[in-house]
């Protein structure tokens, strides 16, 4: 059990690391209440009531559930009613109401079935964040994993890191194609890596990790 000296301050920022130009910073903040140009909610593919299930973290903590109130329980609409399926790295762009939310677009990425889950996924999950940031000519995105949101016991340093990597080979590979006039998108400076108050530093720690294995390799 987390206790209240292992949690962060809403709101808290640090910039972990920095690689091939993105800061990679870490931010206390729910998805709906993140300031970006883009924000990146990932959810599972729907079952019954599954973001507001015992499994779940509680409402007041729940980024999830958080954006689902922030849209008027669109969310749950979407998905609910198959508009949005959630398969593995389908994506869907929504622009939300002014004032819904504190970034102007909206990308929901698929992560399939829940029972299936496995964190390899989030490297491929980074790299679709980042091409379609790219791709929409934002230079900066935050993004929620919301894997415990959604009622996901997984290895926050691991998915952190993950999440980091796929970034990363999103960005060479778009650097590539501008170097063979192939690409004229925006650079990506920032990235917002939003974490729960009680996940801050194990999350930090995955991405700094990550960070220094980038630049090793």
């Amino acid at each position: 059990m987390v206790t209240a000296q292992n949690t962060t301050s809403v709101g808290t920022s640090k910039n972990w690391g920095s690689v091939d130009g993105i800061s990679m910073i870490g931010l206390v903040q729910g998805p709906s209440s993140a300031d970006a140009q883009l924000q990146v909610a990932c959810v599972f593919e729907y079952t019954e009531n599954d973001i507001r299930n015992a499994q779940a973290l509680p409402a007041n903590l729940n980024g999830l559930v958080h954006l689902d109130d922030a849209l008027k329980g669109e969310l749950t609409e979407i998905r609910q009613s198959g508009q949005f399926q959630g398969h593995s790295l389908e994506t869907i762009l929504i622009t939300p109401p002014a004032g819904s939310l504190s970034s102007k677009k909206l990308l929901l990425i698929g992560l399939g079935d829940r029972n299936k889950f496995t964190p390899e996924l989030m490297t491929s999950v980074g790299e679709v964040a980042a091409r379609e940031a790219m791709r929409l000519g934002v230079m900066n995105f935050a993004f929620a994993s919301d894997l415990k949101d959604a009622g996901i016991d997984s290895p926050t340093a691991l998915i952190a890191g993950n999440v980091v990597k796929g970034i990363v080979l999103a960005n060479r590979s778009e650097t590539y194609l501008k170097e063979h006039n192939l690409s004229k998108t925006k650079k990506l400076e920032k990235v917002y890596l939003l974490a729960g108050p009680s996940f801050f530093e194990i999350a930090g720690g995955g991405i700094q990790d990550a960070i220094a294995e980038i630049k090793k390799n």
